[in-house]
């Protein structure tokens, strides 16, 4: 019997903030696979290892969690005043399909940094020593990210002394703006606010009736009261993923705000948009010990965030829902803002199950309806392995 030999694709393995994935330029993709369709998704689903029943990805780049499974695709820009256009894929560990619907706010920091040393970077604009300003065109939600990278004797510096709760070692810090970052066109037609209140009533048949914020910044999101859900927000990953009816809760509230905030029009939908939205409880501050070990003193944060990401509690926090923290916190009234002590900033520290994490946001009323003109965060990236992946050829 003729076995179809493996092909292999140039490719980079990042980590960005506290996610990784596998990097791709676009030009180097198989002919079939640079456009969007079935092979594509065939062949990152490949990539990654999915679909797995075992939950492992054993058979491919992915780590099997939500912060693992991740690929970029990034090329040349076709826009003006931008230098590179970047796609994001959030592969399911367990189903056939790529969900395109969102951004990934931590691997957007390593977007720069590949873009920069795969030449998609003008290079009269990386500076032998300094700062290269990379302008992103995030393709998954027509979003502008401006990512800060440092650069030493010409290329990217990755060694530094910055330190993000939830990355084990050290790097160069990476400061991220998100542009405008309030959903134009999911959910509101254009609303940061798709139901047009701060808060609304969410009701979950068969659940509860919850106070919600449904915004959509930085990524769809659901904020709902932690001691409304019977939790304290000082929760760690363990008792939440191991309690499948939690679990099971969580998605049913997740697919009912999808449905109110005009994201899906059934409740089946939700199934096949595993992203977005995300849902998030908040709470007061109080002390807690992170997953390190470390202790997190009231005093440290302003507020306490656990969100969950493609079913699971995550480990740290997405980078985009930090962008939504980060403005629902500047608007009076929301939830995260009321749990961050109910007044006027412009920017927030939080803790989520590893540590803290600060970000800013700046929001204003305009013809009454909000407007937040970025959201700033830093986190860090760098390259773990870079060559070639392989998959057989026959795969997509």
């Amino acid at each position: 019997m003729a076995h179809v030999a493996q092909i292999k694709i140039p490719a980079t393995y990042m980590r960005g903030g506290t996610s990784k994935g596998v990097f791709f330029s676009l030009k180097d993709l198989p002919v079939s696979a640079q456009v969007p369709g079935a092979a594509r998704d065939a062949l990152l689903l490949r990539v990654i290892g999915s679909p797995d029943p075992y939950d492992k990805q054993i058979d491919g780049m992915g780590g099997a969690t939500s912060s693992t499974s991740k690929t970029v695709i990034l090329a040349k820009s076709t826009r003006a005043d931008h230098d590179v256009d970047y796609l994001f894929g959030q592969v399911s560990i367990d189903k056939p399909f790529v969900d395109w619907s969102g951004n990934c706010g931590n691997l957007s920091a390593a977007v720069g940094s590949f873009a920069i040393s795969a030449g998609l970077v003008d290079p009269a604009r990386v500076p032998h020593n300094g700062v290269a300003v990379v302008r992103v065109w995030q393709a998954n939600i027509g979003k502008t990210i401006i990512a800060h990278v440092p650069i030493t004797d010409g290329a990217v510096q990755e060694t530094g002394d910055f330190e993000l709760d939830g990355v084990t070692f050290p790097a160069a810090e990476v400061q991220l703006e998100f542009m405008d970052p309030a959903a134009e066109e999911e959910g509101g037609g254009g609303s940061m606010f798709p139901t047009g209140n701060l808060v609304d009533d969410l009701e979950v048949p068969g659940v509860g009736t919850f106070k919600a914020t449904l915004i959509n910044a930085g990524i769809p999101t659901i904020f709902i009261n932690a001691e409304d859900l019977g939790y304290t927000g000082t929760e760690l990953q363990g008792a939440i993923n191991g309690d499948p009816k939690a679990l099971a809760m969580f998605e049913t509230v997740r697919a009912h705000g999808a449905l109110r905030m005009g994201l899906i029009k059934h409740l089946d939908e939700a199934a096949q948009r595993q992203h977005t939205p995300k849902v998030a409880f908040v709470a007061k501050p109080a002390d807690y010990v992170a997953s390190s070990g470390k202790a997190i003193k009231a005093g440290d944060v302003d507020l306490l965030v656990r969100a969950l990401s493609m079913g699971k509690l995550h480990h740290a926090m997405m980078g985009t829902a930090a962008v939504a923290i980060g403005t629902a916190a500047a608007i009076s009234g929301t939830l995260v803002n009321l749990a961050a002590g109910g007044i006027e900033r412009n920017a927030v520290r939080f803790g989520h199950p590893s540590g803290t994490l600060r970000v800013g946001a700046e929001a204003t009323q305009v013809n009454g309806e909000w407007v937040v003109k970025k959201a700033i965060m830093s986190r860090s990236a760098r390259v773990l392995m870079e060559g070639f992946v392989r998959v057989p050829g026959d795969a997509f």
